[in-house]
């Protein structure tokens, strides 16, 4: 599938678009005072080990500790197995034996903060090349799952005997597939001089300090994300692409060929109305071409996708119109989960179907579209509630969270209370204060919605209250306040 790749830079921030037959499929923000931690190497402090969790908190110097549960520490796998954590035929080390307080240890952000949640760590250290990813603490030699099976064994030994005696896990990546050996043996050795910077710095820096920084967004993306579809790279900085095309020519020269300076007078962005696809990928509801409709919503706990028929009546029956309907949700939601980053649990509620062909079609296609994804997704089949349960790995947070706030109005509910219960709240404050205190006028102020409905509708029970306790109540208008803020002074 043709793919173009757009960079929108600004000394505050890099944007980076994946457009493919001209929709937006991916977006990709990095902030300059905002960058992302993933990838990056630290010489961390064991701050505080929880048995009950199995976890431990490691000070890495930033302002929040990171966790590194027990999962995610390493263990040397015996000859022939491959490299990870421990396996699920053998128990986990409890954590409190692997590691102490005090303990000064290696470290990997695997996962940013996200929200509340401090980053996420590993103690198996890897290193990206632009063909291979390095395993310095493993001698497995291995190659991408995605290249096809059959040419898996001749390019594992073709690496077995590159990596020698020096040792080292190595595993070739996707784009690495048609490499030379003269470009892999470059690679392995850029690779192992940066192990070597990583443990001197290792010697020489107290805990909790910075030993490697991953790439940024614009080195990421020569790195990352251009595969074999990518027709353009095209960046809207001159400077930015003279420097991203130097990093390209040394370490990433096929990628660096597709690389192209925008000089056009709009703003690189406006060429598929992409700022206008982010205004949308924040909304809760995305429109679908039939007359259908999605409805988007992300929680602490779990991401909800709700389909629904909207004003679709195009096919000849009902069955037909919600199969349809499905059909086009199933692309449209694999699509929204890439465009805004949602990752961890996703449910989604299909409209029911009474055929079990349909319910087969349907999660097929659903599959196909999530199989295009770079992020690691796992769809389940439909449950007895008729409800698709999905996973897809989150690294880092997703486009609303990195680009929106809680709303200061209510505070991240998404509702608010109307304005007659605002009023009602008022009538039942100004009676409790009456009790305690003896003023000589109460005066109400409150947003316009309020005190509009204390002039109107609600103007005999507030004037009831007012004969009620004997003392004279004002109204005052405030536009700064939200509908659900209000003060009442004692005069």
């Amino acid at each position: 599938m043709q793919q173009d790749i757009l960079i929108n830079w600004a000394p505050q921030e890099t944007r980076v678009a994946i457009v493919e037959h001209g929709a937006v499929q991916e977006l990709h923000v990095e902030r300059t005072l905002e960058r992302g931690l993933v990838g990056n190497v630290y010489l961390g402090k064991v701050a505080r080990v929880l048995p009950g969790m199995q976890s431990a908190f490691i000070d890495i110097g930033l302002e929040r500790a990171a966790f590194l549960h027990v999962a995610d520490v390493w263990h040397r796998q015996p000859d022939g197995e491959p490299p990870g954590f421990a396996r699920n035929s053998a128990p986990l080390v409890p954590i409190e034996r692997q590691v102490f307080e005090g303990q000064a240890i290696m470290v990997q952000v695997i996962k940013d903060p996200i929200g509340t949640k401090g980053a996420r760590l590993s103690t198996q250290i890897s290193i990206a090349g632009r063909l291979l990813v390095f395993l310095p603490q493993d001698d497995h030699v291995g190659v991408s799952q995605k290249i096809p099976s059959v040419q898996r064994d001749a390019l594992r030994t073709r690496l077995q005997a590159l990596v020698g005696q020096e040792g080292g896990g190595f595993i070739l990546r996707t784009n690495g597939e048609e490499s030379s050996d003269a470009e892999l043996a470059d690679d392995i050795a850029y690779l192992r001089k940066t192990w070597a910077r990583i443990r001197d710095s290792a010697t020489r820096l107290p805990p909790a300090s910075l030993l490697h920084q991953d790439l940024n967004l614009l080195q990421r993306v020569l790195r990352d994300l251009v595969t074999e579809d990518t027709q353009t790279i095209r960046i809207d900085s001159r400077e930015q692409f003279t420097s991203l095309q130097s990093f390209g020519r040394e370490f990433m020269p096929k990628a660096a060929e597709r690389l192209q300076l925008y000089k056009g007078e709009r703003p690189i962005f406006d060429l598929y109305s992409i700022d206008d696809e982010i205004a949308k990928a924040l909304g809760r509801r995305v429109e679908l071409k039939s007359g259908g409709y999605l409805i988007v919503d992300q929680t602490e706990a779990l991401t909800t996708v709700d389909v629904n028929t909207g004003g679709f009546v195009g096919a000849r029956n009902f069955d037909d119109t919600i199969f349809k309907t499905n059909l086009e949700a199933a692309q449209a939601i694999a699509r929204q989960l890439r465009l805004r980053n949602l990752g961890g649990i996703i449910i989604v509620d299909f409209i029911d179907m009474a055929r079990e062909d349909h319910r087969d079609s349907v999660l097929a296609e659903f599959r196909k579209q999530l199989s295009r994804d770079r992020v690691k997704t796992m769809a389940g089949g439909f449950s007895q509630l008729g409800l698709v349960e999905m996973t897809r790995k989150r690294t880092r947070e997703s486009l609303a969270h990195m680009l929106c706030e809680p709303c200061p109005a209510c505070e991240g509910k998404g509702t608010v209370k109307t304005a007659r219960s605002v009023a009602y709240d008022i009538l039942r404050e100004i009676l409790r204060e009456a009790r305690q205190f003896d003023p000589r006028e109460y005066r109400v102020v409150a947003s316009p919605k309020v005190i509009e409905l204390f002039l109107d509708e609600e103007s005999q029970h507030l004037a009831g209250l007012s004969d009620f306790i004997g003392k004279p109540i004002s109204l005052q208008s405030e536009t700064a306040m939200s509908q659900e803020q209000y003060d009442i002074v004692l005069l």
